[in-house]
């Protein structure tokens, strides 16, 4: 019965071989199947689940803002500092820092976050606050928001009340002040 014992110990032997095999082979696609979910994680999605959170935004034409994520709709988000708040057009963002290492799939965001960066700008725009329009090529228009185009704004600027036009595929971010 010695031959069984040791018929059985290389079939043991192969067995456990084969497992391992599986396992390494498993590792591998399940690091391939994770990348391949990880490419569908957006920016905004990280945004979401940084809601609430300090964090800093490095935005073309308008520099390092940085304060409170109070909300992120289709392509915008708000961003509150001290004695200042900002709506940025997320095309605009080119880095994040300390955003939450989580994210939030679309499906599970606030009916809030539909909303559009004109909607946002809809808001300021009935308030009459003063702001400064930035744009991404570093341009800025100080005045107050009249209306909102599907794609662009109007810009009351200085004394007499100029109309200037900006549109969103330029627009980088808009600081309204507290008076």
């Amino acid at each position: 019965m010695g031959w069984e014992r040791e018929l059985f110990g290389v079939l043991d032997d192969l067995e456990q071989q084969a497992e391992a095999a599986y396992d390494r082979e498993r590792a591998a696609e399940l690091a391939d199947r994770s990348r391949a979910e990880y490419q569908q994680v957006t920016l905004a999605s990280r945004l979401v689940a940084s809601v609430g959170t300090e964090l800093g935004l490095e935005v073309r034409g308008a520099g390092l803002l940085a304060g409170t994520l109070e909300r992120v709709g289709t392509g915008w988000c708000h961003l509150r500092g001290p004695g200042q708040e900002w709506v940025v057009h997320l095309p605009a963002v080119a880095v994040v820092h300390d955003a939450s290492p989580r994210s939030v799939p679309e499906v599970a965001w606030p009916g809030t976050s539909r909303l559009t960066v004109g909607s946002a700008l809809r808001r300021l725009a009935d308030a009459g606050e003063r702001c400064v329009v930035r744009t991404a090529d570093g341009g800025a228009h100080d005045g107050t928001l009249a209306r909102v185009g599907a794609d662009f704004v109007e810009v009351r600027t200085g004394s007499a009340g100029r109309l200037v036009l900006v549109a969103f595929t330029a627009l980088a971010a808009v600081q309204s002040r507290d008076a």
